[in-house]
């Protein structure tokens, strides 16, 4: 069984930075892509940005110039790093894996449980 469990959230004042990590277990993480959505109240999980097993990297034009996914194979683990963020980011966040990357939610088998993100103006 996979489990995914996000941290870093919290928080911020917009033009603030936020970095959010998502653990993995398994002994196959650098098999997979990696992917951050996130959710918003009273709207739909969009797609945010996306590793690769070998570092290809995909972004929502929203976030691009300003998050910076990457990932450590060592650790298990993927980052989110956050920066100049805008109340519009506000959301809970969430990492998912799935066999090859991709910006669409349905394709991402495992899910994490969600870091709550608030950008105050």
């Amino acid at each position: 069984q996979v489990q995914l469990v996000e941290s870093g959230g919290g928080l911020v004042q917009a033009g603030d930075s936020l970095r959010l990590s998502c653990a993995a277990s398994g002994r196959t993480f650098s098999n997979y892509a990696m992917g951050w959505f996130r959710q918003a109240p009273g709207k739909e999980r969009e797609f945010v940005a996306a590793i690769s097993w070998s570092g290809v990297t995909y972004y929502a034009d929203s976030v691009k110039g300003r998050f910076t996914i990457s990932r450590d194979n060592a650790k298990n683990t993927v980052y989110l790093q956050m920066n100049s963020l805008k109340p519009e980011d506000t959301a809970v966040y969430y990492c998912a894996r799935a066999v090859s990357v991709t910006r669409v939610a349905s394709a991402y088998n495992y899910w994490g449980q969600g870091t709550q993100v608030t950008v105050s103006s």
